[in-house]
């Protein structure tokens, strides 16, 4: 019988939107009922035109409201938003992604019942007690535990961290990897003006494309000139231009705009991911599909993704261990595109998007009919 089921999240941009992409893609074309709701302060033209062509699948239609990242008086307006949708469209299903599209699901109070389910891809998983900030959003998100829901973990590290963070999940809980479509897996060739590197996300701190800057920096006083190309957006563009000034990289590395990702891995002939946290990022699996040499951290999912592989790994944050392994791979291609096949092959065997899809479907179907779910914290389907 087919589900109704509404998508909620705020930013159309990165790893998260991709995944709700698919998700809405694979479930249309399995026969179920889809609408979702995003923020409309964020995503850009690029977002509009992506939404301009779903909307015609989305049966159960596309709303656009302002969403602020922090917390702001306009959360009560969204939530009341979401609960009004989910009347409406007699939704079976109301799933949320992200800190904000997580809470919205679970705050919101509609007249019909409805299976809530919340995958937190990274969000509040990236902050820490540490500091004021921190401490509220992590125990806001303990206090939304209250609210039984189905939980979707992207990778095992993730659940790992929630329980260690927050808290021991208030429902059902699944791991269920991200997934590459199939016409992922065709080889890309570089373009004629193509760098040596290629960074692909976020332009945050998290992302550690200073430490990729530095270790560019490095490799010139090593007398090795690494040219390197960074695509992304996000608020510290502007930083990592002035820093890229300071070095005097200017004629070495170019910052360019968020673009698809196929046309990315065309722009550089090594990805370079040096990210301080993570959770199953689609940049990794993306480039390892199309037999990418890459070079990334020790952390979050990653080394699920890697498997056996994970020796590659260069710890997060070290300027001069990431030198030394840009410095490896380009003077060895024989041995990096190896890595690269090697890689694709596992990417291709244990991360699919058909089985993310048909994963998150029998998540729901089970938590829809399994009365017992509220004692089911065990993390099962790990790959």
């Amino acid at each position: 019988m087919p589900l109704k089921i509404i998508h909620v999240f705020r930013a159309p941009i990165g790893g998260l939107f991709r995944h709700v992409l698919d998700l809405v893609d694979g479930q249309v074309a399995r026969g179920h009922r889809v609408g979702i709701i995003a923020d409309s302060m964020t995503g850009g033209e690029r977002a509009d035109e992506i939404f301009a062509a779903l909307a015609p699948k989305l049966s159960l239609g596309l709303t656009r409201i302002p969403m602020r990242r922090p917390l702001n008086p306009t959360d009560l307006s969204a939530t009341r938003h979401v609960a009004r949708r989910i009347n409406e469209t007699n939704a079976d299903v109301i799933h949320g992604h992200g800190a904000k599209g997580g809470a919205y699901a679970r705050l919101a109070f509609p007249r019909n019942q409805v299976l809530r389910a919340y995958t937190p891809h990274g969000g509040s998983l990236l902050l820490n007690h540490d500091n004021l900030s921190g401490r509220m959003y992590l125990m806001l998100e303990k206090m939304l535990l209250a609210r039984r829901a189905l939980y979707l973990f992207e990778s095992a590290y993730s659940g790992d961290i929630f329980r260690e963070k927050i808290g021991t999940p208030n429902g059902m809980v699944r791991v269920i990897h991200n997934g590459v479509s199939t016409n992922e897996f065709e080889p890309v060739a570089p373009a004629r003006d193509a760098t040596d590197l290629v960074f692909m996300g976020e332009f945050r701190a998290v992302k550690g494309i200073n430490i990729l800057i530095d270790a560019i920096a490095l490799l010139h006083v090593r007398d090795r000139k690494v040219t390197a190309t960074l695509v992304g957006s996000g608020p510290d563009e502007a930083e990592l231009s002035a820093h890229v000034e300071r070095l005097s990289l200017q004629d070495s590395v170019r910052l360019m705009p968020a673009m698809p990702a196929r046309h990315v891995l065309t722009l550089g002939k090594v990805m370079v991911i040096p990210s301080f946290a993570e959770s199953l990022p689609y940049v990794v699996l993306e480039t390892a599909a199309a037999g990418m040499p890459l070079i990334t951290t020790n952390v979050g999912g990653i080394p699920e993704i890697y498997g056996p592989l994970s020796d590659a790994l260069v710890p997060p944050g070290n300027v001069e261990a990431l030198a030394d392994a840009i410095e490896r791979t380009l003077a060895n291609p024989a041995a990096a595109a190896k890595l690269a096949q090697d890689l694709r092959a596992r990417v291709a065997a244990s991360f699919s998007q058909d089985g993310m899809v048909d994963g998150v479907l029998s998540a729901y179907r089970q938590a829809l009919g399994d009365t017992s779910a509220a004692t089911s914290h065990a993390l099962v389907q790990r790959r």
